[in-house]
């Protein structure tokens, strides 16, 4: 992550600040500014603007001011999007350390330095220039007065997690093979404090993964098969909560290479699913959240080369089940069913998994939601839906009725990977189904739509965003097993 964030204990404050004000109570301003400062700023609060810049020989004063919306959800993605917004001007003036202030009657100021701090990531790995290009601001202060330090550590633990999928994403696959994934996933390990085992190619092939291998067999480099583990002594779930993440690290659509122009442009972005329960593993761990969690990743790419599989053949899955391989564009869900099958060995209290799987969700609902559906009851569900709003990663449910399935029976397999031309990530779900074996409660995330942004969309910025980390750990943090 590129700024550091801690808490002030001091009420001096001698560094650069961030006031947090409601327009119709500046009552406070007579303790911060001089007379002709705190009447400028009163007339500014007459018109429409967002913030004030007052320069300072001893520091500079910026005056945010937040507007109140009925809707909370609204009310604190406002409150993120305003922490974005300040950070042209911070860049402009090159401040580099800033302290927030709040003195508004609701205390939004973690939700104002989650934008802050997430629309001041960038990925410069690859620049010659990247010194000159960085951002000023390094440093994000918060006052004492505003948060426990606990709420501040979750806080960071969720931010590093979401710049950590960030990075995964924006790597070209030119570095980021399958085996280097792996190793990217054991450094993260290392810092967060979860554990990592890795199958190879030889273990895979052992265990008869066969939608992994099938994928792989196009591609010069060999497979990984992922298992994260975070278990804390005082763990409360008896049974593991499962993540599971599609690692595709790059998808040419293999001999069904992707037809449409540009398309294989962003396709190292494939595995953002795998970046999703990578970061979430990494805030887990680095909050120490009391509960038993699980990730699992399998990786390779998707190429048509040496003795790639092809479009009417059958394949043979972990599960023994046959499927009949229609379109080899559809690859993800073949990976994303060994891993489902085989988390049914930890008898799991939950499983939850992400990927990039559909062009149709992205179609359906564009970048600002995910499609999720499942087998989880109710409860689970409304609770990730409320969490989905809190964070402003919506959720928007889609049906898993029977009628689907039919459209993935095959004439020749037991399944086929491709439905119908409607329908498609619903259709990819029913799939995914499937290989549950109605052996544990599931939700699937297709996040398609929202993972990889072609412009920047407030602090969601441009490329990969880390969706899902927020989501998941606003859940996690409030689960009751």
């Amino acid at each position: 992550m590129n700024t550091k964030i801690s808490i002030s204990r001091s009420d001096k404050y001698k560094d650069d600040l961030i006031i947090l004000s409601d327009k119709n109570n500046l009552s406070w301003a007579t303790d911060f500014l001089s007379e002709s400062e705190e009447a400028f700023l009163k007339s500014a609060a007459k018109k429409e603007i967002n913030f004030v810049f007052i320069p300072n020989v001893d520091r500079n004063v910026v005056v945010q001011f937040l507007k109140k919306s009925e809707n909370a959800s609204y009310h604190k993605e406002d409150v993120r999007l305003a922490g974005n917004e300040i950070l042209q001007t911070l860049s402009n003036y090159k401040i580099s350390k800033i302290e927030i202030l709040n003195q508004c009657e609701e205390n939004n100021t973690l939700e104002y330095v989650e934008g802050m701090a997430l629309g001041n990531y960038q990925f410069l790995k690859y620049f010659n220039d990247r010194k000159e290009k960085e951002n000023s601001l390094r440093e994000i202060r918060v006052n004492k007065s505003a948060a426990a330090e606990k709420e501040v550590k979750d806080l960071i633990a969720v931010l590093e997690g979401t710049c950590e999928a960030r990075d995964l994403v924006n790597e070209p696959f030119s570095y980021l093979t399958a085996p280097q994934l792996s190793k990217e996933i054991q450094k993260i390990g290392k810092a967060s404090g979860f554990s990592v085992q890795v199958f190879d190619k030889k273990k895979i092939e052992q265990m008869k993964m066969g939608g992994i291998l099938a994928v792989n067999l196009g591609s010069i480099d060999p497979p990984r098969f992922n298992i994260l583990t975070w278990k804390p002594k005082n763990a409360k779930n008896k049974k593991p909560i499962v993540l599971v993440g599609k690692g595709i690290v790059y998808d040419t659509g293999g001999l069904s290479l992707k037809p449409t122009a540009n398309s294989m442009d962003f396709m190292k972005c494939d595995m953002g699913g795998a970046a999703t329960v990578i970061g979430s593993m990494s805030a887990i761990a680095k909050a120490k959240l009391p509960l038993h969690v699980i990730a699992l990743v399998p990786s390779t790419d998707n190429r048509p080369g040496l003795n790639a599989y092809a479009p009417g053949d059958v394949i043979t899955m972990y599960d023994g089940t046959t499927v009949e391989v229609l379109n080899t564009d559809a690859e993800g869900r073949l990976v994303l069913a060994d891993a489902l099958h085989y988390a049914k060995k930890y008898k799991p209290e939950l499983v939850l998994d992400f990927a990039t799987l559909t062009g149709a969700a992205a179609r359906a609902i564009g970048e600002d939601g995910v499609c999720f559906m499942g087998t989880a009851e109710k409860k689970v569900k409304s609770d990730l839906d409320e969490s989905g709003l809190d964070v402003y990663e919506r959720l928007v449910e889609f049906p898993l009725w029977r009628e689907y399935g039919d459209q993935m029976k095959s004439n020749i397999a037991d399944l086929k990977n491709l439905g119908g031309p409607a329908a498609g990530m619903i259709t990819a779900g029913k799939f995914l189904e499937h290989f549950t074996g109605g052996e544990y409660p599931w939700v699937h995330f297709d996040i398609a739509g929202p993972a990889y942004l072609k412009a920047a969309n407030g602090y969601r910025t441009k490329e990969g965003t880390g969706v899902g980390v927020r989501l998941m750990f606003n859940f996690l943090k409030k689960y009751n097993s």
